[in-house]
């Protein structure tokens, strides 16, 4: 194995959708050979991808025996561990949201979100210790991690990360790094999707989803030193022509419109804007950049994205929800095909994670030459 270039693993949000990244990164375990030392020393998460990249983090002394911490839990994940959905929980949200919407002002409190994600922090204070987080660093097992959150009154989006002492933190137009020291609510801020799960106080101002407003979502791991980047995606570009449709897009459908041009596009953006730097780089020789002051250096990426559309994996596996939640999902159009692309945000159930985990290692062992290649795996 050569040493060559700092490695950064960039994992995207996406809920539920979050199970892909596993069952990618179980073929990056096995195409890194089962080590023990942590291939990535630098991870940044955003939204559910900020949850795995902590769990990563965390157990980074072990990188062989994160994974395998990780896809347990994917494998055996119920709606349950991550947002209430029983029978009562649900009507009382209903319940909420309806007065709000039909009494207005007489309603004290508005309601913060459609669920409750108590069990999510119950689930990640159980699993994960977040002191392991500097221990690794000072064992030099992590360079850095950061995980991203949108704030919903500046409107920037911050990347909260812990680091070496040699790291320092940025600014840029809407978007700025802060040393911290991780904890459950960086992780709870970053995966709040927008009036699905509650906004997540943090110093002085309220956080949501870090894919809101995340302008350049590859950006942290080059702040961070990263010079190879491997992201794993949550979704991919729909290649499909535009057809022709005369019902009228129902809630659900424009929901998940909505959630996916928070999760997939900023992405999709930032990557073809670094393919960009990176041909002009080309172009030019180390000597010939320092002579003109140029301080940009070529990143090399790698990304592994679904090649299937988990709208319609999820689709599948939508009888697979709570019965109350299937009810009120129903009744907006996210039961349907045209509308599962909300569902596959939200259906954390095994027979769909699991689904998704399957389709993510056949995705990343189908690049395994180039994996191996990214890795610096020297042999056959």
């Amino acid at each position: 194995m050569a040493e060559e270039g700092k490695a950064a693993l960039v994992l995207t949000g996406g809920g539920a959708r979050a199970a892909y990244q596993v069952g990618a990164l179980l073929a990056i375990r096995e195409v890194w050979g089962r080590r023990r030392e942590n291939p990535f020393p630098i991870l940044c998460g955003t939204s559910a991808g900020a949850v795995n990249a902590a769990a990563l983090a965390v157990f980074s002394a072990n990188f062989d025996e994160a994974v395998r911490k990780l896809a347990y839990i994917w494998r055996n994940f119920r709606v349950h561990h991550v947002y209430r959905a029983d029978t009562a929980a649900v009507t009382q949200s209903v319940l909420r949201w309806g007065s709000a919407i039909f009494f207005g002002a007489l309603v004290r409190q508005s309601p913060r979100s459609l669920l409750d994600n108590t069990p999510l922090r119950e689930l990640l204070e159980a699993q994960l210790d977040f002191s392991a987080i500097s221990r690794a660093i000072d064992a030099g097992h992590l360079r850095a991690i950061s995980v991203s959150a949108s704030g919903y009154t500046s409107g920037d989006n911050l990347a909260f990360f812990q680091a070496c002492d040699e790291l320092q933190p940025w600014r840029r137009e809407k978007r700025i790094g802060m040393r911290t020291e991780l904890q459950v609510e960086h992780l709870l801020a970053s995966s709040a999707i927008p009036f699905v799960f509650p906004a997540v106080r943090i110093n002085r101002e309220y956080f949501g989803d870090g894919s809101m407003r995340q302008l350049a979502p590859i950006s942290p791991a080059i702040h961070l030193g990263a010079e190879r980047i491997l992201v794993i995606a949550g979704g991919r570009r729909s290649e499909e022509a535009r057809q022709r449709t005369d019902s009228y897009p129902s809630p659900a459908q424009v929901a998940g419109h909505a959630m996916s041009s928070i999760f997939l596009d900023g992405l999709a953006m930032d990557l073809e804007r670094l393919e960009r730097i990176n041909t002009t780089l080309s172009a030019l020789t180390p000597e010939q950049r320092a002579a003109a002051g140029i301080a940009l250096r070529p990143i090399e990426t790698l990304v592994i994205a679904p090649s299937q559309r988990l709208d319609y994996l999820a689709a599948r596996h939508r009888n697979t929800l709570p019965r109350a939640l299937s009810v009120v999902l129903r009744s907006i159009g996210a039961m349907r095909k045209d509308g599962s692309v909300l569902l596959s945000y939200l259906l954390f159930e095994q027979a769909y994670t699991r689904s998704l985990m399957e389709l993510g290692y056949r995705d990343a062992m189908a690049r395994r030459v180039e994996l191996a290649r990214f890795l610096r795996i020297e042999g056959p």
